[in-house]
């Protein structure tokens, strides 16, 4: 297992299935390892509520030792918080934080443009060097969404960009990069 793991892939592609296989996996090789999965999705409507509740049963039964931790904006704190030797990090997802950085509810609607502007480019920032700092292994999950048509809409384009950014990011900085389709994992990148 490679300390730090990218998964990316379109919706539906197996991405959180083989973070959570690794999670079993580690969980496997010793009776100290733990594993817990930073969830970022929060429940903007009921559909999403439904999705969320789907994700939480299908993991109870794959992975029962995994814990689960809600963090939809601070994630670099919480895998700096939760990540130590004998800990395997899940992210599912980096694309819905990046969506709740970029449109915020509640938590930071509040927030001027500008200082939001601000805030996004330190939150990466804080979450690379968590993944870099890490004692324990990090398993990172997102979606690949830049090889469709271009879309419409300026923010909707904008919100692509920053998304293939931020992949970019993150794959410079894991060991492992894997994309996913149809359940099938392709190595983009192995550790040497």
């Amino acid at each position: 297992m490679a300390r730090t793991e990218l998964i990316l892939g379109g919706q539906k592609s197996g991405k959180s299935r083989r973070a959570e296989l690794l999670a079993r996996d580690w969980l496997a090789q010793s009776p100290t390892h733990q594993a817990v999965l930073i969830a970022t999705g929060q429940p903007w409507d009921e559909e999403m509520a439904t999705r969320i509740r789907r994700h939480q049963q299908d993991r109870a039964e794959r992975v029962p030792r995994m814990q689960t931790v809600e963090e939809p904006f601070k994630l670099g704190e919480a895998i700096a918080r939760h990540a130590n030797a004998h800990t395997l990090v899940v992210v599912d997802c980096l694309t819905l934080w990046l969506t709740n950085l970029l449109m915020p509810a509640e938590v930071v609607a509040d927030l001027d443009a500008s200082t939001r502007a601000q805030a996004v480019p330190l939150a990466i920032t804080g979450l690379l060097s968590a993944i870099q700092l890490a004692q324990g292994p990090v398993v990172l999950v997102g979606n690949e969404i830049g090889l469709g048509v271009i879309p419409m809409g300026r923010e909707t384009r904008a919100f692509v960009d920053a998304l293939g950014c931020l992949n970019q990011d993150i794959a410079q900085v894991c060991e492992r990069v894997t994309l996913m389709a149809a359940g099938l994992p392709l190595t983009l990148k192995a550790s040497a």
